[in-house]
């Protein structure tokens, strides 16, 4: 079974990851903004060719989740790393406010319905996540979830578990699956709120509600350390990226996925002594 690459900002298996250590500038030695930008482009030049063999291996999948606090760059960097892509072999879902039909099913259920077969990438944009990071800073949103039974104390272990053995069940059936939490500062948030304000093309942007989800940072950031500690596995790996320098944060994602696709020796099929002999009596007919 596949287990994560070695990287700077992978989340260890430990427990031993804090929220107010992790990184959320580069580090001095960092590439800058212009060979940053040339090597994504080397990453997603490479992307396109391991996709084409992915699909023509045919054997695994890609789940690729992006988790991030409002305004961190999830769809930017997904646009970014992924724009080389063959769009037949991908699928971006968002996940925002859960519909009346979903609330109808467990919590798994509507992404689930939506996981990439064997040779595509998915992408979810926001994920089942939300269910232990939005949910457990406004746990009143429960009440909508029509459960059962009563809530019990130790709901959000509870769905750590549910989690692990989801990804866990994945993954033994040929999913790849890369958590990227796009780690941003509240000071730049701050900035990238304020350029939705004052900047007319971003105007569309804005949502009064990220005002009001900011001023329970110190909660989420609780909440995101707690889930990824508990969720963090060599099959399913989170990594905490730096996302307040844009150029630099793209090119992590795209060199962890490209790396992760290297590792799995994917190839094109092969075909018989005999088939190819039949290929060529094929090749006499067009000719």
């Amino acid at each position: 079974m596949f287990d994560a690459i070695p990287h700077p900002y992978l989340v260890p298996t430990d427990n031993s990851f804090r929220s107010d250590g992790a990184h959320t500038q580069p580090p001095k030695s960092a590439p800058g903004k212009k060979l940053c930008e040339n090597r994504l482009q080397k990453f997603i030049k490479r992307l396109g060719d391991l996709q084409r063999r992915l699909y023509a291996h045919d054997r695994f999948s890609v789940l690729l989740i992006f988790q991030a606090m409002d305004a961190a760059g999830k769809d930017g960097t997904i646009r970014a790393v992924m724009k080389g892509i063959n769009p037949a072999g991908c699928q971006v879902f968002s996940f925002k406010q859960p519909t009346h039909l979903e609330l109808d099913h467990d919590f798994l259920w509507r992404t689930s319905c939506r996981l990439p077969e064997r040779g595509r990438i998915g992408i979810f944009n926001r994920s089942y996540y939300e269910e232990v990071l939005v949910i457990r800073v406004h746990p009143e949103y429960l009440k909508n979830q029509k459960l059962p039974m009563p809530i019990r104390p130790h709901i959000w272990e509870e769905r750590y578990e549910s989690i692990r053995n989801h990804e866990l069940h994945l993954a033994r059936n040929g999913t790849i699956i890369l958590k990227f939490w796009l780690h941003v500062s509240k000071d730049e948030q701050c900035q990238r709120l304020l350029s939705r304000l004052t900047e007319p093309e971003k105007h569309w942007k804005f949502s009064q509600q990220d005002l009001e989800e900011r001023k329970l940072w110190k909660k989420y950031m609780a909440a995101y350390e707690s889930a990824v500690n508990a969720t963090s596995q060599p099959w399913a790996p989170w990594y905490a990226i730096p996302a307040d320098n844009k150029p630099f944060m793209r090119m992590c994602v795209a060199e962890i996925i490209t790396q992760t696709l290297e590792k799995l020796d994917l190839h094109y099929p092969t075909v018989s002594k005999a088939k190819r002999q039949t290929f060529a009596k094929f090749c006499k007919q067009l000719q």
